[in-house]
Parts: C-alpha cells; sequence; structure tokens
C-alpha cells in the first residue's frame, strides 16, 4: 500500500501528547494518523517512515528472538573451528576466542569481545523478550518494561555478533592456505544467529511497540511519561 503522510499542519497544544510524534531525522513534529497493519505513516518533509505496523508482529518478534537467544547459547559452547596444520590439531569455540586474550595487559580486549559478541546481543535478546512476552499473552507489560525496551534500543548498535561473523570468514580465507579449517556446529549456529535477527529487526516497529506497552501499563507506570 502507499505510504500515508503524517499531518503536520495543526495546532500541537490541541492535540493529545499520545499522538504526536516527532521524525527521528528532522525533527518535525506530526500528529499520526490511524494507520493499519501493511501501511506505512512518512513525514511529509523528509519521507523518512514514522510508524509502519504488521499484523502479529509482537508475535513474531518474541519467537524469533527466543530463537536466537537459544542459538546464542549453543554458539558459545559448542566447537566453533577445526584447525589441523602440520600434525597438529585444535578445536575452539567463542568463549575460547573471548577468553584467549586474558592474560596481562589484554584482558580489556578479552572483555570487550566477549561484551560485543555475547554479553550484549544476549542482554538485548533479553531484554526484547522482556518487554514482549505480556504482549503477546494480551496482558500489561511487566513492571519497567519501558525501561527494558529503551535500554534494548540502545544496545542495538553494540550487538555485534554479525560483525564478528563477517570478521571469521574473512580471516577464514586468509587462513585457509595455511591450515586446513573446518567450521564446527557453533559457527553455523552463528550464521543462522545474524539471519535471524536479520529477520526479527525487519519485522519491529519501535513505534508500534512503544504505543503498545504505553496502553497496556499498568496505572502506576503509565504515569511515567511517554517515550523520548
Amino acid at each position: 500500500m502507499p505510504p500515508r503522510a503524517a499531518e503536520s499542519s495543526f495546532t500541537a497544544h490541541a492535540v493529545p501528547l499520545a499522538e504526536l510524534r516527532a521524525c527521528p531525522h528532522c525533527d518535525a513534529l506530526h500528529r499520526l494518523p490511524q494507520v493499519q497493519p501493511r501501511e506505512r505513516a512518512v513525514c511529509d518533509r523528509c519521507g523518512s517512515v514514522l510508524i509502519a505496523p504488521r499484523a502479529d508482529a509482537f508475535t513474531r518478534i518474541f519467537a524469533l528472538a527466543a530463537t536466537s537467544l537459544i542459538l546464542m547459547g549453543a554458539a558459545v559452547f559448542m566447537p566453533f573451528l577445526d584447525l589441523s596444520a602440520s600434525g597438529l590439531h585444535n578445536r575452539a569455540s567463542v568463549l575460547d576466542a573471548a577468553l584467549a586474550f586474558s592474560q596481562g595487559a589484554m584482558v580489556p580486549l578479552s572483555v570487550a569481545v566477549a561484551a560485543l559478541i555475547v554479553v550484549i546481543p544476549a542482554l538485548r535478546l533479553m531484554l526484547i523478550l522482556y518487554t514482549l512476552a505480556p504482549l503477546v499473552a494480551g496482558r500489561p507489560v511487566l513492571s519497567r518494561a519501558r525501561q527494558a525496551f529503551r535500554l534494548a534500543d540502545r544496545l542495538k548498535p553494540w550487538s555485534m555478533a554479525e560483525i564478528f561473523v563477517i570478521g571469521v570468514a574473512v580471516a577464514l580465507v586468509k587462513v585457509a592456505g595455511l591450515a586446513m579449517v573446518t567450521p564446527g556446529p557453533a559457527f553455523w549456529a552463528f550464521c543462522a544467529l545474524v539471519l535471524v535477527t536479520v529477520l526479527q529487526d525487519s519485522f519491529m516497529d519501535k513505534e508500534q511497540i512503544w504505543q503498545a506497552i504505553a496502553g497496556a501499563e499498568p496505572a502506576n507506570d503509565a504515569a511515567e511519561g511517554a517515550q523520548p
């Protein structure tokens, strides 16, 4: 369906706050129209998408986030790569890669690797599950759901599991001429994790989730205010 331009000519003080949205790119203030699934509301100044709801989006996002969390657990502890060279054989997991720099001055690097490819992605997935579980069940959101989803959104740029997979793929091309490298189950789990994460983010419309949180908040949490 063609996108619908949000209304930008109105008297702001006469419009309920819940119906006002600022464009994330040009800061133009809009009054959102009623948008149905598979429709989009766009900024009439710069054309950026303000909201694009999808039918059953919460259920799909929840299922994909749970799948990603399971794949993350498998990818961390299962063998990631098998290397054979000159009669020597070595098998490494993602956990081994994170701990490889855990001595001396390289400890901060080890912490950064573990945080960016395991801890932060897993934390973001758990926050998304915490936020969406009641919405999928048709119940009021849990306490601090607003803060949980806000933190999940802020952690997205620091969730770098897909960057890790790309880096490993580049390294495999360079190492292939020096040793026999066999991808392990964790490697394929990480590849599947990246694909599932991309699919999950394609279903996620933050504005739709914020509206659902506001409409399902308990009375004592709803007074905390709308999303920044």
